[in-house]
């Protein structure tokens, strides 16, 4: 599979779990499409429709379709993204709707083998993130600061995107950089995404 910059991607290593089978026939042929790995998959997939690898292959992400009776698993090998229309049972690092798009599917997957935590719209971030035990939760704007960040915006063109002064955007830079002891914007982002405190 090629991205669009004509790069290939690499293909992750996915343990499905889904209880109904017509679904998890579904889950495997999508997961194939994205050019995705899917391990312990159920006999009589047919071969066109997954990849089907050893039980005792270590993936790089678990997906868990909740519905008919499955439940995310107790402990993972690897990373868990849930598919649910209800509200998660844990904090698993993906959380999307049963009736995901492939492409989003598959963005989700990838972000969270990389380390990032992915929900659906209307799952609140985790309220008083912080990242030190000393450190006071980030305030709304500085949530909104971070988010901006997280989408390349300068601090001139946030600043005209919340109606406040460059030093204001400035001011609210420092304070979440020290709240999330980073050191580069980059780190802010990534540190915010993985603690829940954002989502782009």
């Amino acid at each position: 599979m090629t991205a669009a910059g004509g790069m290939a991607r690499p293909a992750l290593r996915v343990r499905l779990h889904a209880g109904d089978p017509v679904r998890r026939r579904g889950l495997a042929a999508m997961l194939a499409a994205s050019g995705h790995l899917v391990l312990d998959a159920a006999p009589g997939l047919s071969p066109e429709a997954a990849v089907v690898m050893a039980a005792d292959a270590v993936p790089d992400v678990v997906l868990c379709d909740l519905a008919g009776g499955i439940a995310p698993p107790v402990e993972a090998e690897a990373p868990v993204v849930v598919l649910t229309d209800d509200p998660p049972p844990e904090h698993p690092a993906g959380v999307l709707p049963r009736a995901v798009e492939p492409a989003q599917l598959d963005a989700a997957l990838r972000a969270v083998a990389a380390g990032l935590v992915v929900r659906m719209p209307g799952v609140a971030p985790r309220s008083g993130f912080h990242a030190a035990d000393d450190a006071p939760p980030m305030t709304p704007r500085e949530v909104e600061i971070l988010t901006l960040v997280g989408q390349g915006l300068t601090n001139k063109a946030m600043a005209r995107r919340l109606g406040i002064s460059v030093h204001t955007v400035k001011f609210h830079l420092e304070a979440l950089f020290a709240k999330l002891d980073a050191t580069s914007r980059a780190e802010a982002v990534v540190k915010g995404l993985r603690g829940g405190a954002i989502e782009l």
